[in-house]
């Protein structure tokens, strides 16, 4: 799996790694139990520090995205790729508003006028 950032980019690196990963589960390039790199591994292919990369995995995890293994490393969990997507689609709404200069009142006032239709 390929894990990118964009150094030119005003997110934070670790919100791009997070991002990048949530990305990859969405599009079904990894799978339920599929390993992700290690840490070290994508800090050094990046050129990151590896507790930027940790704190993306633990945000993963948080989400419930990924497992954090002890001896197994990171491993996608079951059901990734549904909360990936939906995830996924927030992160790119939250953008598109913040583009259009919307507040995120505004943005939630929309979802929910959507979701009652």
């Amino acid at each position: 799996m390929l894990i990118r950032i964009d150094p030119s980019d005003r997110a934070a690196l670790y919100e791009q790694v997070a991002a990048s990963v949530r990305g990859a589960v969405a599009r079904g390039e990894v799978s339920p139990g599929d390993r992700l790199p290690t840490a070290r591994e994508v800090a050094a292919s990046l050129d990151i520090n590896m507790h930027t990369v940790l704190r993306a995995y633990q945000i993963l995890r948080d989400e419930g995205l990924i497992e954090l293994r002890r001896g197994r490393g990171a491993v996608i969990a079951d059901n990734a790729d549904r909360k990936a997507e939906l995830t996924d689609a927030v992160d790119r709404a939250i953008e598109v508003a913040r583009r259009l200069g919307l507040s995120m009142d505004s943005l939630v006032a929309s979802i929910r006028e959507r979701s009652a239709q």
